[in-house]
């Protein structure tokens, strides 16, 4: 019964990280990914926000971020010289935790493939390594 009840926990704990936060919503500023809610500070420079509801919705520069746009996708311009905030390449998280670079990062559950993909510094609230299927990967929540 106790591997049972063990194996069921597994299982559960596997599941739990792989799903998508659906509250999260993923903002794009210079081709640099980051969160709406992290931009809040940031409102007395923010020269511009668009806001698209659906992916068929995205104009042509922000289709390759449909896949983090089921919740819809707010491109941000900042005032010119404003742009200063934190960035890094998500191949360089794969480094910091030992994992080959092109290994796919999780961010709220979603899967980012392309490790060249820039985040702001932001977003990188709460990291940790885990098991997707007996591979590990990078996994970030942003929130608190």
């Amino acid at each position: 019964m106790k591997k049972l009840f063990y194996s069921f926990l597994l299982l559960s704990s596997a599941t739990l990280f792989a799903q998508k936060n659906p509250s999260t919503k993923f903002a794009i500023s210079n081709d640099i990914v980051g969160t709406v809610e992290m931009f809040s500070p940031y409102n007395n420079v923010i020269q511009s926000m668009n806001v698209y509801k659906t992916p068929a919705n995205l104009p042509a520069n922000l289709k390759k971020y449909s896949y983090i746009a089921e919740n819809g996708l707010t491109e941000i311009k900042m005032k010119k010289g404003q742009d200063n905030i934190d960035r890094l390449p998500l191949s360089d998280l794969n480094v910091q935790f030992g994992l080959p670079k092109d290994t796919p990062v999780l961010i709220d559950g979603y899967e980012f493939a392309d490790t060249n993909t820039l985040v702001f510094g932001n977003i990188l609230n709460n990291m940790e390594v885990v098991d997707r299927g007996g591979k590990k990967a990078v996994s970030v929540t942003t929130k608190k």
